[in-house]
């Protein structure tokens, strides 16, 4: 048995897209909602101690330093301890991660943990504007392309990935996303469609890009002894744990890993027990197409320099060996930077309690030893990770 303290028992999440229709407060009152009539045997709010919110750029919604305000004002929640979280791409993951440890700590016994960005009422120059922040001349023209396009293309020199295996990725989380109802993009593609897309940044395609979105999503968690209050199929958090690398890219030892992802889910496998072969779903960052690949490696889903050759395979499908991204992953599902960790967490609940089909059978993997993996990576530099192993095995 892995670490197991903490339970969730109930989840929200909302459809993500662009949702220029919905200010924050809404989208946050959605996914709340959504997760508290979702608890199976029901809870009161008031049963809600503690809450944390993860929101990585605020300010770009006029909210700057209010977060938790945002949170427990929005939804009937005020008075009760609110954590405002940021902490790049993995914001959503680390927001739970520090919800899962003011449960385990004996401090709380249930809180929230919800996640929520607005990426597109912002113009894409004023997200790409804030490239030029930090350091004058080791960030200057620093963007998200610039910082993983060259992990493409030194994992194709020295591995011999293809450009019609990364689109692979692409196709495959399209083809899951066209399966999810919550999903930003709810269009198929094929491979010849992504190499002929837009050419972003070589060897990076349009379609090999996740979209700007919007979204919110919300976990209900509680001890682990008392999750049978809530639910009689609670998701136990087997091993949680984040890692972090150098900020700067010239400063890298490697291109062709993401050296925190390693560290992080060395960690995470040994609180919960595993390894990679126990694992029946994944749900990991590809913010692009490259990215995925070598998270394959990173997570010890395959040998170093075969995660081209994996997503050949058709390996990481719904029904290979290990699927990875059914909700259709942050290509297709979309990349809110707040919502995305928890969002990713919401689906290996659903997988693991084999509630998909509700949605889409086509979607649900098979569940054989009750345990999934979620994972981001992101930050300045590429520099932080959080990786997250669920059960259902108490």
């Amino acid at each position: 048995m892995g670490w197991n303290k903490v339970a969730i028992v109930g989840a929200g999440l909302i459809k993500f897209g662009e949702l220029f229709n919905k200010s924050a407060e809404v989208m946050i009152e959605e996914a709340y909602l959504d997760c508290i009539q979702n608890v199976d045997k029901g809870i009161s709010p008031k049963e809600i101690q503690a809450a944390w919110l993860g929101a990585c750029r605020p300010a770009l919604h006029g909210f700057h330093t209010i977060g938790g305000v945002t949170l427990t004002g929005s939804i009937g929640l005020a008075g009760i301890p609110c954590t405002h979280v940021e902490n790049g791409c993995p914001t959503g993951s680390d927001t739970f991660r520090n919800a899962c440890l003011g449960v385990a700590s004996g401090l709380y016994d249930v809180v929230l943990a919800l996640g929520y960005e607005k990426m597109r009422d912002n113009t894409t120059a004023g997200l790409l504007g804030l490239a030029a922040q930090g350091h004058p001349v080791l960030q200057r023209g620093e963007t998200a392309m610039t910082q993983f396009a060259p992990q493409a293309t030194r994992h194709m020199y020295e591995y011999g990935t293809t450009k019609e295996q990364m689109a692979m990725v692409a196709v495959k989380n399209r083809h899951n996303g066209f399966l999810d109802p919550y999903s930003h993009y709810q269009q198929e593609i094929t491979v010849q469609e992504v190499l002929d897309s837009p050419m972003v940044c070589y060897p990076l395609n349009l379609f090999d890009c996740c979209p700007q979105t919007d979204g919110a999503a919300a976990v209900i968690l509680a001890r682990s002894d008392i999750a049978h209050r809530y639910t009689d199929k609670p998701v136990y958090v087997a091993g949680v744990a984040m890692a972090t690398d150098v900020p700067y890219m010239h400063e890298k030892e490697s291109f062709t890993e993401f050296v925190a992802t390693v560290r992080a889910a060395k960690t995470a496998y040994s609180m919960a027990g595993i390894g990679p072969q126990d694992l029946d779903a994944v749900e990991c960052h590809d913010c692009f197409s490259i990215t995925e690949i070598l998270n394959y490696e990173d997570l010890g889903l395959c040998e170093k320099g075969q995660g081209g050759k994996l997503a050949e395979s058709g390996e990481t499908r719904i029904g290979g060996r290990i699927p990875v991204n059914p909700s259709g992953g942050l290509l297709t599902k979309g990349h809110p930077l707040g919502a995305t960790g928890i969002a990713q967490m919401i689906e290996l609940y659903w997988q693991l309690r084999e509630e998909v089909p509700k949605q889409n059978a086509k979607r649900q993997v098979a569940i054989k030893k009750g345990y999934a993996l979620q994972h981001n990576v992101g930050g300045r530099g590429i520099s932080n990770s959080v990786v997250t192993i669920l059960t259902r095995n108490p």
